[in-house]
């Protein structure tokens, strides 16, 4: 019988339950977004916490049908949103509750791990740094914007932005244009079809290793207001801005760290648009950066690295 680590992760976007295998096969791998009410560019807390446990029990079924001949040796689950100490959400408590309910049911291990580390995991799994000891990280979500130095399994941080994360621009860039929440994927449509003149300018801290994107979503909800400006072209402005700011930071993290290996996570680096605008940028500011992108499927929010965090754990 196959044996597996089952992860959870309930994140402020998407309710996620995932089981690898310890030789890291994906044999489930369930999410489905919060639903958002038109116009609004979140949820509260309290709803998160219920749309949480009111989702997951709609997975099961297919979590039955997936495991049917997998024995779950332990439990993973992400318990905050980084591995700071002051990192904290309540919607984290859903995931770990559950977690820590199912293990001692089952009377196997409880593996605790962050939301951020489950990110990267997901987003290392086959690429050329799955092995790698040491390299470059960049989480671009709604909630972070973070430049980390990844080494034998530990996180620094290195940089990041000082305001808004860059899912944060997006997403309130594209409400203000009245598309849905989430707005990354619709908004990436637009920008396919518009032109820009990168008209939004860098604003960068630290010697680079930190930006500001709070200016330029002054600049662009200016834009959408005053309706001077086609709406496909603000969207190409948004992510022409996004693909200069986190080529800098990548060459300045670099420049600090010694290190030439960067890998890209999180629901922002998952835009087919984003990756060839940064690829193209890197490529005219340091040849010898080399970017590794995830599978576009791992790049949202998912469980799949809190599991693959767990199974590393049994297995060692």
């Amino acid at each position: 019988m196959t044996e597996a680590v089952l992860g959870l992760d309930t994140s402020n976007y998407r309710t996620s339950l995932a089981a690898v295998a310890l030789d890291g096969r994906i044999l489930l791998n369930e999410r489905k977004l919060l639903p958002v009410a038109p116009g609004e560019r979140g949820l509260r807390q309290s709803d998160a916490v219920y749309l949480h446990l009111k989702q997951m029990k709609g997975m099961e079924p297919a979590a039955r049908e997936a495991l049917r001949d997998v024995r779950i040796i332990a439990v993973s689950a992400s318990t905050a949103p980084r591995g700071r100490e002051d990192s904290y959400m309540p919607v984290f408590e859903v995931g770990e509750t559950l977690g820590r309910m199912i293990a001692a049911a089952e009377s196997i291990p409880f593996i605790r791990t962050d939301h951020q580390c489950g990110h990267i995991w997901a987003a290392r799994r086959g690429t050329a740094l799955e092995q790698s000891s040491a390299f470059l990280a960049l989480h671009l979500s709604g909630g972070t914007t973070d430049l980390l130095c990844f080494r034998d399994g530990a996180l620094t941080e290195l940089g990041g932005s000082l305001d808004l994360h860059a899912g944060q621009l997006v997403d309130r860039v594209g409400v203000a244009m009245g598309l849905p929440f989430p707005a990354g994927a619709e908004l990436e449509k637009l920008a396919e079809n518009g032109a820009c003149g990168a008209l939004l300018g860098c604003s960068m801290a630290g010697e680079d290793l930190h930006c500001h994107f709070s200016g330029a979503e002054t600049k662009a909800l200016a834009w959408i207001r005053s309706g001077q400006m086609r709406k496909q072209d603000i969207a190409m402005e948004v992510y022409d801005l996004l693909a200069r700011t986190i080529a800098r930071m990548l060459v300045a993290g670099g420049r600090k760290s010694g290190m030439k290996d960067a890998l890209l996570c999180g629901g922002v680096a998952s835009s087919a648009l984003f990756r060839r605008m940064l690829t193209d940028r890197l490529a005219r500011q340091d040849r010898n950066m080399r970017v590794c992108f995830d599978e576009p499927a791992l790049s949202g929010d998912n469980a799949v690295g809190v599991a693959l965090i767990g199974a590393d754990a049994c297995r060692r």
